[in-house]
C-alpha cells in the first residue's frame, strides 16, 4: 500500500470481529500482541474496525516509533466489509488491503489459478 511504504517482508493482520476504537497506539499495539499472537515491533501492519464497521485504525512501527493510520466513513449507509469471526487473525495482502478501503469485498476476489500442464 502507498500510504504505509514499502518495505519488504511487510505482512497485514486484521482482527476479525469489532474492537473498542477508545484504543490508541498503546492499547492497539498491546492488542496485535496479545489477542492476534503479532510482533508490532516488525513493521507488520494490524487493522482493527469497530462495531459499526465505519471506521478503521491500522497501527504499525515505523523506525523509531509506532504510527497510527486511521479511516472513517461518512456516510451512514457505508460499511466496510469485516469478517465478524472473532476467534483468530486474519492475513490478507497489501491489494486485499486496498480493496477494503476502497469498499471492496477483498473475501470473494478471483483467486490465482495454477496449472501443471497445457491440453
Amino acid at each position: 500500500m502507498m500510504f504505509f511504504g514499502n518495505r519488504r517482508g511487510m505482512r497485514i493482520f486484521l482482527r476479525p470481529g469489532p474492537t473498542d476504537m477508545r484504543k490508541s497506539i498503546n492499547g492497539l499495539t498491546a492488542a496485535a500482541q496479545t489477542s492476534m499472537g503479532g510482533e508490532p515491533y516488525s513493521g507488520n501492519l494490524y487493522a482493527f474496525c469497530n462495531r459499526r464497521r465505519n471506521l478503521i485504525k491500522i497501527v504499525y512501527w515505523d523506525r523509531n516509533g509506532f504510527c497510527l493510520w486511521l479511516k472513517r466513513l461518512e456516510k451512514k449507509k457505508d460499511k466496510f466489509i469485516w469478517p465478524k469471526t472473532p476467534e483468530e487473525c486474519l492475513e490478507i495482502t497489501s491489494e486485499q488491503l486496498g480493496w477494503l478501503l476502497r469498499g471492496l469485498d477483498f473475501r470473494r476476489a478471483h483467486g490465482e489459478l495454477h496449472y501443471s500442464r497445457v491440453i
